[in-house]
Parts: C-alpha cells; sequence; structure tokens
C-alpha cells in the first residue's frame, strides 16, 4: 500500500531528483549505492526525508518503482514511467526525458502562478485603497465642511452620497472576485480540482484555450520521451492519460489510442484526431517520414510551452491595466464627488 505524504512534490524537485538518477545511471554506479549517497548529500535540505524514504524502499522493494510507489506524494505519471524503464532497461534514457518534463511543467507552473499573483495583490490593493477612501477621507470632508459652518444643497450632498455608493459597489465586487480567486487556488490543490478546471474553462474562452495547448505540450512531451526510450507509440498513449487534464485532450488520446491498436500509422491516427492542427500535422508526417517522431514531438512540445507563456503573458497584460484603469476611475469619481459640492459652497460664499 502507497504511503500518505502531507505534501505535494514540487515539479523542480521531481526534475533534480529524476536528473540525479540518470546522472548515477550514466556514470555506471549501482543505483542503491547512489540512492545513499543521494540521501546522505541531502541532510539539513527540504528533500532530506524524501530522498531517505526512496533509500529505504529501494532496500526494501529492490526496485526504484517499489520505492517510489510507497510514497503517493511522487506523481503518477513519473512512477509508471519508472516501471516500464526498469522493464525495457532504458530506466537511464526515463529519468533524463522525465528530467525535462518536470523542468518544463515548473517554467509553466511558475508563469501560471506569477500571472495570477500579481493580479490578485493589485485586487486586495484596490480594496485597501478604496475601503480607506470611503470609511476614512469621506467623514473627513464632512465633518471639515461641518466645521466651517457651510451647508450643503441638495447637490452637494447627492454627490458625497454617490462618491461612497460607487465606491462601495467597487469594493463588494472586487472582494468577492478576490476571494473566488484565492477559494479556486485553494481548491486546485484539493480533489476537486478537475471540477475547478472545468468551471473556468467554461467561463474563461482565454483560459480554455490555454488549457487545450498545454495539455498538448504535455502529450507532445510525453512521446518525446517514451519514442527517444524505444517505446512504443501504443505504450506511451497507454499511460499519458494520468498527465492530462482536459477532458476533450484525454478524449482524443484515447481516440488515437484505439486506431493505433487497429494498425493505422502513427501518423494517420494523429492526424484523423485534430490533436495537432496545421503546421504540427505536416511536421508529424516528415518525422515519421524519416524515422525522427521524437525530435518533432520535442520540437512541438517546446512550440506549444512558448504559446502557454505567451498567452499568460498576454492575459495578464489586459489584465493589469484594467485594474489599474478601474482603481483611477474610482478614485477620481470619490474625490469629485468631495470636491464639487466643496467648490459649490465656497463659491456661494465669495
Amino acid at each position: 500500500m502507497a504511503g500518505k505524504s502531507n505534501r505535494t512534490i514540487d515539479p523542480m524537485e521531481v526534475a533534480s531528483f529524476c536528473s540525479q538518477i540518470g546522472l548515477i545511471l550514466d556514470a555506471g554506479l549501482p543505483l542503491y549505492d547512489g540512492l545513499e549517497s543521494m540521501s546522505g548529500s541531502a541532510k539539513g535540505s527540504g528533500q532530506e526525508d524524501l530522498y531517505r524514504s526512496v533509500y529505504e524502499g529501494m532496500n526494501e522493494t529492490g526496485t526504484l518503482y517499489g520505492a517510489l510507489k510507497k510514497n503517493d506524494a511522487w506523481p503518477t505519471y513519473m512512477v509508471e514511467l519508472v516501471k516500464v524503464g526498469e522493464e525495457t532497461g532504458q530506466l537511464e534514457y526515463v529519468m533524463n526525458g522525465l528530467s525535462e518534463y518536470y523542468e518544463r511543467e515548473s517554467r509553466i507552473r511558475s508563469a501560471i502562478v506569477n500571472a495570477v499573483t500579481y493580479p490578485l495583490v493589485l485586487g486586495v490593493l484596490l480594496v485597501v485603497i478604496v475601503l480607506t477612501m470611503i470609511w476614512k477621507v469621506l467623514p473627513v470632508f464632512r465633518r471639515v465642511l461641518n466645521s466651517m459652518g457651510m451647508e450643503m444643497g441638495g447637490t452637494g450632498s447627492a454627490m458625497l452620497r454617490l462618491g461612497s455608493v460607487i465606491g462601495w459597489v467597487v469594493l463588494i465586487v472586487v472582494l468577492v472576485i478576490v476571494v473566488l480567486v484565492v477559494a479556486a487556488i485553494i481548491l486546485m490543490k484539493t480533489s476537486a480540482r478537475d471540477k475547478v478546471l472545468g468551471i473556468l474553462r467554461k467561463l474563461f474562452p482565454s483560459i480554455r484555450r490555454l488549457d487545450l495547448k498545454l495539455n498538448n505540450s504535455r502529450v507532445a512531451s510525453v512521446l518525446s520521451i517514451m519514442l527517444s526510450s524505444g517505446f512504443t507509440a501504443q505504450e506511451a498513449f497507454r499511460i499519458m492519460p494520468s498527465v492530462l487534464s482536459n477532458d476533450e485532450t484525454i478524449s482524443k488520446v484515447g481516440e488515437i489510442r484505439n486506431k493505433l491498436e487497429e494498425g493505422k500509422g502513427f501518423a494517420d491516427a494523429v492526424s484523423d484526431s485534430g490533436l495537432f492542427p496545421g503546421i504540427n500535422e505536416r511536421m508529424i508526417r516528415v518525422g515519421t517520414a524519416t524515422g525522427r517522431e521524437d525530435r518533432v514531438m520535442k520540437k512541438i512540445a517546446s512550440s506549444y510551452e512558448e504559446e502557454v507563456e505567451d498567452g499568460i503573458t498576454r492575459l495578464v497584460a489586459i489584465i493589469e491595466p484594467t485594474l489599474i484603469a478601474i482603481l483611477a476611475v474610482v478614485i477620481g469619481a470619490i474625490l469629485l464627488s468631495v470636491m464639487f459640492p466643496m467648490i459649490g459652497i465656497l463659491s456661494n460664499t465669495l
């Protein structure tokens, strides 16, 4: 039975682990001795317990797959690919490929975190500023006017009320959005992750497009790793669903796997599914004809990764100025609601 873990292993940690295993195997060292060395060198770091558990698991089970299987914090895709690598004697190639794959996953995850964090900080800042304006600034102006013995007419009072109402409305809307974003981030780390992603895809077409490209990048990356390690396309498509989060992509992967099992060629099966449209489809056909499918898939994976990162950058470029514009308009409306009555009162006294 797999052991329970109280944390999820970061993709960069997984990439580092896979890279070290690849180096150990490339140097011709026994894997058991290499894991012992890794466990000893990790002392004082956050990875000490993790590496020790793998070392001890290797001692108990005799296989890296068995050691990783004992801790369910390791990604399912990685664990299953390690099993295939050990069974076929291609573990070194598998670990090097996994290292590149999880480095790519780490870069994409960092881009997503940055894309969410900055607008979230701006949203919180907007809430604080607007709350300060309507809770502290407006009452001060009222007290100042009252202390000067000036009475505001109906228009002046209406302007102050309008400024206050605008501030409260924007405050409530932004606060609700911030709470929903925080709740979504928390739920994404639970078993409700797929449901949250499904809702976001339906509400925001841009997120749906980015999610499709991200899953396409994963499909291409898995194919690159497994084909370069000597595995068949059928084996790759069998394992692939464990790294995918998009039902549409999973369905197309299943369709391709069925066509391959029926004896259809790799390029034709991929083309019929529509998974990699346009120039990518033509690249796959050229790669199949020249026996370089793994290199083509690696190129396609990198291309989709760049598209995902560019899409995230464009999304942030839209959200950031929008929030700043809202902040400027709201603060301006509140200040004008104060200044107009004051100007009217002062002009009547002169």
